[in-house]
């Protein structure tokens, strides 16, 4: 079954600035306001990543809404063994995130929350990838072009960050950001 637009007559607000999750929003041709979310991103102390990116999501979509429209927040990690990778903090630690990833699977994770008021409705997708071994020199010449650094996992695999992957099962949207096809879900 293909996917349809949502209903458009209840306005939808973006809680984010990314334009990649813009651009997916676009190309599923919804309609929607973008108005970043400033709320503490930080993770509790034991918090399943699974619970941290839903939590969030849900934090985000509270922080903006306004009567009369349905917001919608999301959160992107990857997870690697047990570690959390959020976006990189300098050009080492992508580095060093990169170098983690290399030859190995991991899991990236986005917790998505539509509210409408009163209540959100939450998801957390999860999608497998898989990285072919990286060279140092690739990795170094990666990170030297900016791409990483605004990234969950320091890679982007809509861009130059794609030549990394060997394999994705699952969502690859929601790898880029927005599991489109949860969204579409959501607002219907």
């Amino acid at each position: 079954m293909p996917l349809r637009p949502p209903d458009a007559s209840v306005p939808l607000i973006l809680a984010s600035a990314s334009p990649r999750r813009s651009a997916l929003l676009r190309d599923a041709g919804i309609e929607f306001e973008r108005c970043p979310a400033d709320i503490d991103e930080s993770r509790l102390s034991g918090e399943d990543p699974d619970r941290y990116v839903t939590r969030l999501a849900r934090a985000k979509a509270r922080a903006v809404w306004r009567e009369g429209t349905r917001s919608l927040g999301a959160d992107t990690v990857v997870v690697l063994g047990v570690d959390v990778l959020c976006k990189p903090r300098d050009p080492l630690e992508a580095e060093r995130m990169l170098a983690s990833l290399s030859g190995r699977s991991h899991r990236v994770l986005t917790g998505v929350a539509l509210f409408d008021g009163a209540t959100a409705q939450t998801h957390c997708e999860s999608t497998e990838v898989r990285f072919r071994v990286l060279a140092a020199s690739e990795i170094a010449s990666y990170v030297a072009t900016g791409e990483s650094m605004d990234k969950a996992g320091a890679y982007g695999i809509q861009s130059i960050g794609a030549g990394f992957v060997e394999r994705i099962d699952g969502s690859y949207s929601n790898v880029v950001g927005l599991p489109i096809e949860v969204v579409m879900s959501l607002l219907r």
